[in-house]
């Protein structure tokens, strides 16, 4: 009597959608930044670590400075909805929103990591994502003017150009360990602070 040994196969993978793709390539990329740093971001390297082929990632992205623009408006977008949010639900005093304003940019850039920096200063290397940095900076920077408006009706560039350097290397400093998350807050929410008070102060 012969003995049949059935061969039971998996069932089939489901293909991801382009959405779901994306996720997926997206996900890849800050886990590569994380691990080995923004310069060994390529197209090539993130189609090798996700397990897909190279004209699958060219076909998301078109070229590694459009992977890098998708990071960081990726990044900006949950960063700007996250302080967003939370102004929303602040009390209305100067120090309330300051405090807002300062640990949602150091709590998100301290989320990401070390990668957030590295790709910032990928996006100084053409003047296309060079753009993409200055059309997100835009946006963070109308969000904080609205919510200071109260306290100082006409804030200038100027002075929200001040905020957002001192935001970008006290966050910087923070995530590559130079100072503790706590103490780069404390320092941007006093500089923010300081800021408003002057603007408001000149345009009396």
């Amino acid at each position: 009597m012969s003995t049949v040994t059935a061969h039971i196969s998996a069932p089939p993978r489901r293909r991801m959608s382009k959405d779901e793709r994306q996720r997926q390539l997206l996900d890849t990329a800050w886990s590569l930044i994380g691990q080995e740093g923004t310069e060994a971001l390529t197209l090539g390297r993130l189609a090798e670590a996700a397990g897909v082929t190279k004209p699958v990632v060219y076909d998301h992205f078109g070229t590694r400075s459009g992977l890098l623009a998708s990071l960081y408006r990726e990044f900006d977008t949950r960063q700007t909805q996250r302080m967003a949010s939370a102004l929303k639900a602040s009390d209305k005093t100067l120090e309330s929103r300051a405090t807002v304003i300062a640990s949602a940019y150091i709590d998100c850039v301290m989320v990401q990591g070390r990668e957030i920096p590295g790709i910032i200063a990928a996006l100084a290397s053409s003047p296309e994502l060079e753009k993409v940095r200055r059309e997100c900076e835009s946006v963070f920077m109308d969000v904080c003017r609205n919510a200071l408006a109260p306290f100082a009706p006409k804030i200038g560039l100027a002075g929200l150009r001040a905020m957002l350097g001192a935001a970008e290397a006290l966050s910087g400093s923070a995530a590559n360990g130079e100072l503790d998350a706590s103490e780069a807050q404390d320092e941007l929410y006093q500089s923010i602070v300081a800021m408003v008070k002057r603007q408001g102060n000149s345009s009396r």
